[in-house]
């Protein structure tokens, strides 16, 4: 049998088909319309083509941004807004003539990562999507955990902890609310401070460039945001204590953030010690799509 994985990302959708044992057997991708009804039939040819390539028929998850409310069925929360007040859930299994499992982006980097990526063997995986945006997800003994209201773990929303200097007042964010994670530790958190810091707009990519050539302002903006990294995951340390935190997303692929974190976290959590270890996404990109496919069935290895 197969699995299919669909990633409903911002810009693109790509479809990828899995064996039992992970293995691709197909991937496709194609450049996200942003319009509703056209979305939902890219989603519905990729899963046909995914299929065609891979010589078989399977169950379909989909990883997207935002989450489905208990309350509207609707979608929420998601930073592309056009999605926002959807009836996702209920529109998609009807253009694709099935049942579709849905999780949040970010559930899916867990969720893959705790199956058999950064995380696998690890009773409780703490995972971070640092890339345009902010999100996370949590999964306990290889199944997520999305709570009773479906925002578990999700720390791009939350403040801040702990605001000082140019942190103060809090700055205003899409979601409505102030001085969110995402407008610090997000990759464009991370442009967005070197701009302020009377730097040239940009992109992180150059930014870290220009911290790797020694200028001293790319280098005193990674540092505040090595900071801000730190303080953000505490919080949640707090709460489930996880036993390693994953990152994914275009910032987790700096590799000088691996050394430096877990002495940025430790000050912040209520604890004598804190030895978890901090790993970078081991499927990459991949990851948003791998995880959707283990949505369903549920993901044990050999199902």
């Amino acid at each position: 049998m197969i699995r299919i994985g669909v990633d409903f990302g911002g810009t693109k959708i790509e479809a990828a088909a899995l064996d039992v044992e992970g293995r691709f057997q197909a991937r496709v991708r194609a450049p996200n319309p942003r319009e509703y009804q056209a979305a939902m039939e890219l989603v519905r040819d990729l899963v046909a083509e995914a299929e065609r390539q891979a010589g078989a028929t399977g169950t379909v998850g989909v990883g997207m941004p935002g989450s489905i409310s208990p309350r509207t069925g609707r979608i929420r929360n998601a930073n592309s807004t056009w999605l926002n007040d959807r009836p996702f859930a209920e529109d998609l299994p009807r253009v694709l003539g099935r049942l579709v499992r849905l999780a949040n982006d970010a559930n899916c980097l867990a969720l893959s990562e705790a199956v058999d990526g950064a995380g696998a063997g690890e009773r409780v995986v703490f995972a971070v999507i640092i890339g345009t945006g902010c999100g996370a997800g949590l999964v306990v003994d290889g199944r997520l955990v999305e709570g009773r209201n479906g925002v578990a773990a999700e720390i791009g929303h939350m403040a801040l902890p702990w605001p000082a200097g140019d942190e103060l007042p809090a700055p205003a964010c899409w979601c409505g609310r102030q001085g969110c994670n995402e407008l610090y530790v997000s990759g464009s958190g991370f442009e967005a401070s070197y701009l302020r810091a009377g730097g040239q707009p940009l992109a992180g990519p150059a930014i870290v460039a220009a911290l790797r050539e020694g200028e001293p302002r790319a280098r005193a903006v990674f540092e505040r945001y090595v900071d801000r990294l730190g303080r953000a995951p505490a919080a949640v340390c707090d709460v489930v204590d996880p036993d390693v935190i994953v990152l994914g997303g275009g910032m987790s692929n700096v590799d000088e953030l691996y050394p430096l974190l877990p002495a940025a976290i430790a000050p912040h959590v209520f604890s004598d010690c804190f030895d978890t270890p901090v790993r970078k996404a081991a499927h990459g990109d991949s990851s948003g799509v791998r995880g959707a496919a283990w949505l369903w069935p549920p993901p044990e290895r050999g199902a």
